[in-house]
């Protein structure tokens, strides 16, 4: 086999590259917050509820230019377990916001797949950097750490375009 051919089949198992390039990452915004302060520690006695929301935001920075900040904001909310017989949620433990952005340059991709570079594949590039953060405040505010699960950015994609476009009522 010639060098030429051995160069070809190793160029076509290559996967393609993203038109996108990751300037910068930064914590935006974060915030942990122990509503109800020492008193939580002295009447805590199970390991709390955690609620956990993630939403994706993407921005232009330069109007002619394909530079964008994508956010990932993540909030976490760990409550104590309701009171027996009680439907209402149990007292806040423990508040963790984190905005934890990134500053992309596209260069000249495609139109219909920029939005998914953006919302899908960014966010997926940048969460383990959120998951540890979050896991750190939570561990350093005195609370076993919260290890975020994986998260199916396409699925959250897909939810987020079917809450801002809903289905026509009515029949086909």
């Amino acid at each position: 086999m010639s060098d030429s051919t051995t160069s070809e089949a190793a160029q076509d198992n290559t996967p393609p590259t993203l038109p996108l390039a990751i300037n910068l990452q930064y914590t935006k915004d974060l915030s942990f917050e122990v509503p109800r302060g020492a008193a939580t520690f002295t009447t805590l006695q199970a390991p709390p509820q955690v609620g956990v929301n993630i939403d994706v935001q993407a921005n232009r920075i330069e109007k002619d230019q394909d530079i964008y900040e994508v956010t990932l904001i993540v909030r976490t909310e760990a409550t104590e377990a309701p009171a027996e017989g009680s439907d209402k949620p149990g007292p806040v433990v423990f508040i963790a916001e984190l905005s934890y952005a990134a500053v992309v340059t596209l260069d000249n991709p495609p139109q219909e797949v920029i939005e998914p570079i953006l919302l899908v594949e960014v966010p997926r590039l940048i969460f383990p950097f959120a998951r540890a953060i979050i896991s750190d405040v939570t561990r350093d505010g005195g609370f076993p750490p919260v290890v975020l699960q994986p998260i199916d950015f396409t699925a959250l994609w897909h939810a987020k375009q079917a809450q801002n476009f809903p289905e026509p009522e009515g029949e086909a």
